[in-house]
């Protein structure tokens, strides 16, 4: 991403409220889907699958897996929660200036056309 390119991003409200960390999110994200559909998709059997999801001490829902299951589901919730987690105020402070900035950059643009066409009234002598 260049210099120039802002991200926006518009954070599901209640993320942190509905999970209380990442294995829940990513649990719930997947059982919403089908689980079998997205153990196809990871190639892993639907009990593995289901093992690992639920923190089984020898099995593991790895990095490698979440990774593969956010590209191929196109499923951002886990990323979106870890954003909310980390830098909720901060994401939302920003997005809220850049909202404000938008709003005052059209209300100078109406003012600035509102002056263009308003014809200097002339001065007595």
């Amino acid at each position: 991403m260049s210099a120039t390119q802002q991200l926006t991003l518009d954070l599901e409200p209640g993320l942190l409220e509905r999970f209380s960390n990442l294995r829940e999110c990513v649990t719930a994200s997947i059982y919403s889907r089908g689980l079998k559909r997205i153990a196809m998709d990871l190639d892993k059997s639907p009990g593995n699958l289901s093992r690992q999801l639920a923190g089984d001490s020898n099995h593991h829902f790895s990095i490698e897996s979440l990774e593969q299951y956010i590209q191929s589901q196109g499923d951002l919730t886990p990323i979106y929660w870890l954003i909310a987690r980390y830098m909720g105020d901060q994401a939302a402070a920003e997005g809220a200036t850049l909202k404000r900035v938008e709003s005052l950059m059209q209300e100078v643009a109406a003012l600035m056309a509102q002056t263009s066409t308003e014809k200097p009234a002339r001065r007595r002598a």
